[in-house]
């Protein structure tokens, strides 16, 4: 019986090991947790976006990094695969907003359980626990073995990895698959934060820290002020500065920052175009034509966000608003409409939702996963170089490519 030894026990190990067990494979998976699916329980805020119910053209576009390297992976497991699946395990999806799959349940957790337990009940794949890889080992540029930091060494015959990136550290991703694929001579693109908040320069920011924005839109300028990225949904402030779907999206289109600058450009009301903004604004003045101007916004926008906008926009706050003129009333429909953020930095990496960055893709075979250097390796999800918007589409990623790389190991 062939030997499969699976580093990692995510999202990728977990599908591909009962794959390579139904290939009648003998199976050994191997995590330095100590539990299966540490960072796959955390994802989507807890309620695990699987997948996104969109045609394979449409998943290619959604990854910015390296799309078309996935088109055997996608077509050989897709989308439609993984919801089939996940339904015989007894987890009912549903498809919200943005064609995005979730458990019925919004439970990450019931993801987690059902992957395990298929896993599990393979007789043929042994899963070991709070066990570290320390090294893999190649003869003649063929997989022999690998070496756990015990000593114990296990050989085999083809090895998967899927140990992730190096976001979210204290679940287990902490570059491991890089270390282990440059040892063998594979090309490591410098890996950089991904779907991650940004640091901005504007310190009002923190003043609307926990402010969350819907029907929203933004768009994304370079140093050259050319739009490189523009988005409509759902975003939120921090402390730091600015964060959430859209703004995740987002950082995947900026690169280095001390190679370029960005500025997003925030539209508050982007269903209303800037004179059917002004006449609402005229009738909400009218409204409130007694009142100061500070507190006359309040139908128009957020509590918090008005003092933001009142002082932005240099109009008097006490000043009524049957006073205010034209010209204050079209800068004010601007400020609206151009709410401008200057970028600083990503938030640190640890915090990323995925890593850009990883093992080159055009060192692994695209039909396979295997690599094109080493006999016997194969590689799957986070630490190939590829990534994609949120959506569920680095799920889709990891469970395509974990499904590939299982059936020609």
């Amino acid at each position: 019986m062939k030997k499969v030894v699976i580093i990692g026990a995510g999202a990728s190990g977990m599908l591909a090991a009962k794959v390579a067990s139904d290939r009648g494979f003998k199976v050994t998976v191997i995590e330095k947790q100590k539990r299966c699916g540490r960072k796959l329980a955390i994802t989507g805020k807890g309620r695990c976006n699987i997948t996104n119910d969109c045609d394979i053209e449409e998943l290619i576009e959604n990854v910015p990094t390296n799309g078309k390297f996935l088109y055997s992976a996608f077509y050989t497991f897709t989308n439609d695969q993984v919801v089939d699946m996940f339904n015989n395990l007894g987890v009912e999806t549903k498809t919200e907003r943005g064609k995005r799959v979730f458990p019925v349940s919004d439970k990450a957790s019931d993801v987690v359980r059902a992957l395990e337990g298929q896993m599990r009940s393979c007789k043929n794949v042994e899963v070991l626990l709070n066990s570290k890889v320390e090294k893999i080992i190649a003869e003649n540029k063929k997989v022999t073995k690998v070496v756990l930091s015990d000593k114990r060494e296990i050989e085999c015959d083809s090895i998967i990895v899927a140990t992730g990136g190096v976001s979210y550290p204290r679940t287990g991703s902490t570059g491991d698959g890089y270390r282990f694929a440059r040892s063998l001579g594979h090309t490591i693109i410098d890996p950089k934060p991904s779907l991650i908040g940004l640091e901005v320069v504007e310190s009002y920011a923190k003043d609307l820290e926990k402010l969350s924005l819907r029907n929203v839109k933004i768009d994304v300028y370079n140093s050259k002020n050319k739009k490189v990225y523009e988005d409509f949904g759902e975003m939120e402030f921090t402390k730091y500065g600015i964060d959430g779907p859209i703004i995740k999206s987002a950082s995947c289109r900026m690169g280095d920052m001390s190679k370029d600058n960005y500025r997003i450009v925030l539209d508050l009301k982007p269903v209303l175009d800037e004179e059917k903004l002004d006449k609402r604004i005229q009738r909400d003045f009218q409204k409130y034509s007694n009142k100061n101007f500070e507190n006359s916004l309040n139908d128009l926008l957020p509590k918090k966000l008005i003092p933001v906008i009142v002082e932005l926009s240099g109009i008097d706050p006490y000043m009524k608003v049957n006073q205010i003129s034209k010209e204050n009333r079209k800068n004010l429909v601007n400020l609206i409409k151009n709410m401008t953020f200057t970028v600083k930095n990503y938030r640190p990496i640890e915090e990323a939702i995925i890593t850009s960055g990883g093992v080159k893709t055009s060192e692994i075979n695209s039909s396979t996963m295997e690599s094109k250097l080493v006999s016997g390796l194969f590689f799957a999800g986070e630490v190939i170089d590829v990534d994609a918007y949120t959506g569920g589409f680095n799920l889709q990623i990891a469970f395509s490519t974990a499904y590939l790389a299982a059936m020609n190991c």
